[in-house]
């Protein structure tokens, strides 16, 4: 087995084919702190709780109310916050297994990490298909419903969860068919030493993580045009002039949830070339990759109810109804002896 030592000296790293990169990343899998591994399984655990706290009970709203689910903005809504609860699932999963060196199978770790592929692109790809809905009923009041009525609508989720499965489908395949080298350290499943695992790959699985990455940022370029042309087209409205109108409130919420859905790519992608490139030690750049999958990375999925869901009127009022009706049920007086 290789040595740490060898781990922190660049200067020795510089030279190592694929396979001693594997045997690095597997004894850093197998000898990690202790402590800081538990530490970084909090705050998933804590976003996980959040979000399993406020998100069925918005889906509750969404999917019980009638005239609520069958707005394309709800539906919409619904999917999101469906992708972001499955992404904290899966993530907290992964997270706790690594925390307590759980090995598990070839094909369990491919499934799991597949699902946080799936859900995680749900996510995004659903977050660019309301920035759209919202710019079509901004510009185009008249012709929004017959734009986009509920049947469309159904389907165009429907395609968003295809699309959403076809994508890493692709990418694992590729992943798959071109490796003939497997790790001990797959096993783990950890994000972060997957991702520099792949970025050492071959030529085909690197194309394709990029081609990956590229519609990524296709779908976050999409989203800040939108933005940026609803301002412009707005401007002149008289919407924005406050800095504390609902609009101007709206808007930074948004941009905020998109940061944290922009910057972790970007902080992952510059890690990861300056760790290839051995600008960086081996060890630091997995330290810096798990505090982007597991700190920054799931900030929106747990951000997203609260900065959305919650700005809704008529979702925010089932909300206060619901908590009304559980107090007056709580507090009622119990009915006194005939």
């Amino acid at each position: 087995m290789v040595s740490r030592w060898t781990l922190e000296m660049p200067s020795l790293s510089s030279n190592l084919d694929d396979t001693s990169w594997y045997y690095l990343l597997e004894e850093w899998a197998l000898n990690p702190s202790g402590i800081n591994m538990k530490m970084f399984l909090i705050p998933p655990v804590v976003c996980l709780v959040a979000g399993v706290l406020i998100i069925p009970t918005i889906l509750f709203v969404i999917f019980s109310r009638f005239s609520i689910r069958q707005e394309t903005r709800y539906m919409l809504l619904g999917n999101a916050l469906l992708s972001d609860l499955i992404y904290l699932l899966f993530y907290t999963l992964s997270a706790a297994l690594n925390a307590a060196h759980v090995h598990l199978p070839k094909e369990a770790c491919v499934l799991l990490l597949f699902l946080l592929a799936v859900a995680y692109c749900g996510g995004l790809f659903t977050a660019a298909a309301i920035v759209l809905d919202t710019y079509i009923a901004i510009l185009f009041p008249l012709r929004y419903v017959a734009i986009l009525p509920p049947s469309r609508t159904r389907k165009i989720i429907v395609l968003l969860w295809m699309c959403s499965g076809a994508f890493p489908g692709i990418f694992f395949l590729v992943l798959s068919s071109t490796h003939s080298f497997v790790p001990c350290v797959l096993e783990m499943c950890s994000v972060p030493v997957i991702l520099i695992l792949t970025l050492n790959g071959t030529d085909a699985v690197k194309l394709c993580f990029w081609l990956s990455n590229t519609v990524i940022f296709l779908c976050l370029c999409l989203i800040f045009c939108c933005y940026a042309l609803l301002y412009f087209k707005t401007k002149k409205s008289g919407i924005w002039e406050s800095i504390c109108s609902r609009a101007s409130v709206t808007f930074l919420m948004h941009n905020t949830v998109l940061f944290f859905y922009f910057f972790p790519l970007l902080a992952l992608f510059i890690e990861s070339f300056l760790c290839i490139n051995v600008v960086i030690r081996l060890q630091t750049g997995i330290w810096v990759s798990l505090t982007v999958c597991n700190v920054v990375m799931i900030l929106p999925k747990v951000l997203f109810p609260f900065l959305y869901g919650l700005r809704y009127r008529e979702i925010s009022a089932s909300l206060k109804t619901i908590v009304r009706r559980k107090h007056l049920h709580l507090v009622s007086p119990a009915p006194s002896p005939s």
